[in-house]
């Protein structure tokens, strides 16, 4: 996407979905995440991840940044309700369940620290291991007899 932008006259820069710039509180350069809930691409989860209605949060963001006059859409409504199931089945415990907001910091709804070392307490010699409870548990996107919920 970045090349054709350019190709076209306009000013583009990718921001990879890898880029950690503060390792000792696991942040990235920028928030995919919060970036796609503002364009309306999702939701974000009690577990901290985007949740699409499509594939729930079962997917991988990049973003690029550009002065291309591009049409956004708007934030989705959080659809989790009453649904606690990455909370109840992150074997790490640490999501507290608490509703995103999104003057209110990461730390308030998501221990990245419990996360981080519960990943690597076990596969520390297998390299860059992650859980994945929490994406796989979402009952969004999920497929049910074929059918997304």
């Amino acid at each position: 996407m970045t090349s054709i932008l350019q190709q076209v006259g306009y000013r583009a820069f990718p921001v990879a979905a890898s880029q950690t710039i503060d390792k000792e509180r696991h942040y990235g350069l920028f928030s995919h995440k919060l970036a796609a809930h503002l364009a309306g691409l999702g939701w974000i989860g009690k577990s901290c991840l985007l949740v699409t209605p499509q594939v729930g949060p079962r997917v991988r963001w990049v973003t690029v940044l550009t002065d291309a006059s591009l049409e956004a859409g708007q934030p989705l409504r959080e659809r989790c309700g009453s649904c606690t199931e990455c909370v109840d089945g992150c074997p790490a415990h640490a999501f507290t369940g608490r509703r995103f907001w999104e003057d209110e910091p990461r730390e308030a709804r998501f221990d990245v620290d419990k996360c981080y070392v519960y990943q690597r307490r076990d596969w520390e010699h297998l390299g860059s291991i992650l859980c994945g409870m929490c994406i796989y548990i979402c009952p969004y996107g999920r497929r049910n007899g074929g059918v997304a919920r």
